[in-house]
This record gives structure tokens, C-alpha cells and sequence, in this order.
């Protein structure tokens, strides 16, 4: 595992036997450890060797705080529980009741990755019993391992994200609302997949961030920024628009969605040519899929209409 700050590591869930697109952050306490989005069932077993090379168990683990219940932040949580029921979830209460009963989640999983994906991708996706979780809603200041964080609700990404800040670091956990970056890469990258994008909603998640003044943004693709929180989000926040405005071109260009798909991934790859080698973008692309971002935009876009 890698030091973020002290009590604060992460360690890399090799997603796809990939290095460098999915990281869980672990908690640190006096009464055991915290996963802050322990990724998709897939990926349980490198979880369990990162934590044992660390010295831990998997029955360490007190809490797994989920900054949203997309299959790569949130997969593995229900099998967690069911091996370790004292384990205690946090997440926003308008996921808790998905987290309860996947089913809709898992349907709507499906229609984007087809059963094969869903299998070779993310595996099982178990519930959670009520009794487990606590529901979230914003403004909440919570006791985790004995380390005190403040939850903010930042929708945009998802109307159900939820960020944490570590009140001892600065060390803000913000899953998808603060974008993706992978490796030496200093690119901001906009996960825009459906169902719940809306660029007004994500701003004011970003300026809320912002609000928080964080030492360090901790990002689920991949690991703490390089960048100073205020210069990571004001290039997220430069980016936003003008990605949408590659969907929405491709939407007027494009005869029908296939064709679309084509034209958004195509301007998204000269985007990410202009900072990084093919072989990079390949990693962005495997972490933030260009046409699941195509598609949340353009029901962005036609929602406006």
C-alpha cells in the first residue's frame, strides 16, 4: 500500500489484472480499518492480498464508506458484509435503498455491459441489509476507526455521491465528482456515464469541494491528485463544458447513436492525445468508458431539450 498521510494509505485493485484505474482508500484507526470505495467483486481478491501485505485481514475492516454505488466503487460491498456482517456501510440514502435491493442497479448494469460484461467485469454484486448501512445525507459529521469526517452531499456524477473529508489530513475522498487521473498524467478526465449527469448540479459539488479547502483530492481513478485541489477542479471545471460539447456535436453529426459513439470517442481520443501517449488513454479509456460518457451526456443534453 501507499502513504497518503499518516493513517491514510490506498492500494491499487488491479482492475482487469490492470494497474493504476481503481484504487481503495483505507482508513487507519485504533479499533480496526475503513475502506473508502473497496471497488467490484472482481477485484475482492486483490483487495485481501493489498491489506495483507499491509498486515490486515479482510475481518479488520470496521467500515466501508461508498462515495456512490456505481459496480466499480461499490461491487464488492455486499459480499463483504455477508462474510463480515459487523461491518458497518455508509452511503447516501438514495443509494442505500439500491445497496438493499440491486436489482434495478443490476438491470440497468446490464443494458450498458451485457451479461458476459457484467460477469468478466465486476462479478457479483450482492445486497446489504438495512441493518448494516447508515444513510447519508450531507452536513453529517461521522466517527470512522476513531478518525472524525465530514460528509458533503456532490451530486452531478451521480445524484446519490457523497464525499468524505478527513478532518485530521485534509485528505478529501471524492470517488468520481473531482474526475479521473491515471498514472503521470496530470489530465483531468469527466466520468459522464448515465443515468444522472447535470453540469449545474456538478459545479456546485465542485465549488463545495472547493468550500472544504482539502490538503490532498483522493480519486478512485487513480490515487491522491498531483495537482493542488483548487488548480485539479478548476481544469475539471474547464473540461465539463467543453466535453459536453463534444456530445452534443457528435449528436447533431451523427445519423443514429452508433455513429455518434464513433465521432464523441474520436474527438476524445485527439483530447487525450494532445497530453499523453496512446498507451495512457488506453488506461483512461478502460477507467472512464468514452461511450457510456457519450451516453450520460447525451440524455444530459436531451433532458435540457
Amino acid at each position: 500500500m501507499s502513504v497518503i498521510s499518516a493513517g491514510i494509505r490506498y492500494l491499487d485493485l488491479e482492475f482487469l489484472g490492470v494497474k493504476g484505474v481503481i484504487a481503495a482508500a483505507v482508513i487507519e484507526g485504533a479499533s480496526g480499518i475503513a475502506i473508502v470505495d473497496p471497488g467490484p467483486t472482481t477485484s475482492l481478491a486483490a483487495l485481501k492480498k493489498g491489506l495483507l501485505d499491509a498486515g490486515y485481514e479482510l475481518g479488520d475492516i470496521r467500515a466501508v464508506l461508498l462515495t456512490h454505488i456505481h459496480l466499480d466503487h461499490a461491487g464488492a460491498t455486499g459480499t463483504l458484509v455477508r462474510q463480515y456482517p459487523d461491518i458497518r456501510v455508509f452511503v447516501h440514502e438514495r443509494g442505500a435503498r439500491h445497496m438493499a435491493d440491486p436489482a434495478k442497479l443490476i438491470d440497468s448494469a446490464t443494458r450498458l455491459y451485457g451479461a458476459e460484461g457484467m460477469s468478466r467485469m465486476w462479478g457479483e454484486f450482492l445486497p446489504v441489509p438495512a441493518a448494516s448501512m447508515q444513510a447519508l445525507t450531507g452536513g453529517e459529521r461521522i466517527d470512522v476507526c476513531g478518525r472524525a469526517l465530514d460528509v458533503a452531499y456532490t451530486p452531478g456524477h451521480a445524484s446519490h455521491h457523497v464525499s468524505y473529508l478527513d478532518q485530521a489530513s485534509g485528505v478529501a475522498f471524492v470517488g468520481d465528482v473531482a474526475g479521473g487521473r491515471l498514472g503521470r498524467a496530470t489530465f483531468v478526465m469527466t466520468p459522464t456515464p448515465p443515468p444522472d449527469i447535470d453540469l449545474a448540479v456538478w459545479q456546485q459539488s465542485i465549488d463545495r469541494l472547493l468550500a472544504w479547502q482539502p490538503t490532498t483530492l483522493f480519486l478512485t481513478h487513480f490515487g491522491p491528485s498531483p495537482l493542488a485541489p483548487a488548480d485539479h477542479l478548476g481544469e475539471l471545471s474547464a473540461r465539463l463544458p467543453r466535453v459536453a460539447a463534444f456530445a452534443k456535436d457528435a449528436m447533431a453529426l451523427g445519423a443514429d447513436d452508433e455513429a455518434r459513439i464513433v465521432l464523441f470517442r474520436d474527438e476524445m481520443r485527439r483530447e487525450l492525445r494532445r497530453h499523453m501517449s496512446d498507451a495512457d488513454a488506453d488506461g483512461y479509456e478502460l477507467a472512464m468508458p468514452f461511450d457510456h460518457c457519450f451516453s450520460g451526456l447525451q440524455r444530459y443534453w436531451q433532458k435540457q431539450s
